[in-house]
């Protein structure tokens, strides 16, 4: 991703979360931003039926990972899951 690379947080919508390995961790259900600095926080995520969450932070039936451990965004929203697990 470019400096210049644009991203609408609309075509985030429902993409799937998967770790560099591979691994699915589920779909991307909302973004938490900081509302003084705009700084992307959190993406929370609805954990796949073959995930296994607990090394994650929970909000509820979400998962949270933090935006820090995004790795690529394209056709699925790579993480890096050393950086994302709590």
């Amino acid at each position: 991703m470019g400096p210049l690379a644009k991203i609408y947080a609309r075509s985030l919508a429902g993409k799937e979360i998967v770790t560099m390995g591979g691994t699915v961790l589920g779909e991307l259900e909302n973004i938490i931003l900081d509302p003084e600095t705009g700084r992307l926080i959190d993406l929370l995520v609805k954990p796949d039926s073959e995930f296994d969450p607990t090394r994650y932070r929970r909000e509820g039936k979400l998962i949270l990972v933090p935006f820090s451990s995004v790795c690529a965004l394209k056709d699925y929203i790579v993480i890096d899951e050393k950086r994302a697990e709590r």
